[in-house]
């Protein structure tokens, strides 16, 4: 018993046979024409082999360019978006007016700290260093410190941010 799958099918060969429109084609098929076998004479055959290796060296060169600049690109520290740093740092004229609206009596040359301690010179920074120091020992000798020294230093943050929003010196 062996049947035929294919015995009640009826093909056309004609629907079978697929032309490609002019934009699909390839461009020796397409200088051929639609039937008829047109060569290309040797000079255009070497004109399109020429261009041919002239891209390919071109893309090349390109693809070269694109790898040196991404090597260039990480090779440079990612700094990423600095506009919410800018944003969240005070304007220069902000500044300028704040402290044209208030002035204060200027502070002793002992209290005046650089804030930069690269900038400083090695006796500027001795001093600051023994101030601190000095600050240390002072603050861990303190009654209240040694009873509860987390109340004390909540109370000299709160006290300093106060200060800050009040634009008064430290």
């Amino acid at each position: 018993m062996t049947s035929n799958v294919f015995a009640g099918v009826k093909i056309d060969p004609k629907s079978l046979v697929k032309t490609l429109d002019i934009d699909v084609r390839s461009i020796s098929s397409a200088i051929k024409g639609e039937d008829e076998k047109v060569l290309l004479p040797k000079k255009e055959k070497m004109k399109l082999r020429k261009e041919r290796w002239l891209q390919k060296i071109e893309n090349i060169k390109l693809a070269k360019q694109q790898q040196k600049a991404e090597a260039k690109r990480k090779a440079t520290p990612v700094v990423g978006d600095l506009h919410p740093l800018m944003d969240a740092l005070p304007e220069l004229s902000d500044m300028v007016a704040a402290s044209k609206f208030c002035r204060h009596p200027k502070t002793p040359a002992k209290k005046m700290l650089l804030t930069n301690f690269c900038q400083m010179k090695s006796t500027q920074k001795r001093q600051v260093l023994m101030q601190e120091v000095a600050q240390f020992h002072k603050t861990i000798s303190d009654p209240l410190f040694k009873a509860s020294p987390l109340t004390v230093l909540g109370e000299h943050l709160s006290k300093r941010l106060q200060l800050e929003r009040e634009g008064k010196p430290f």
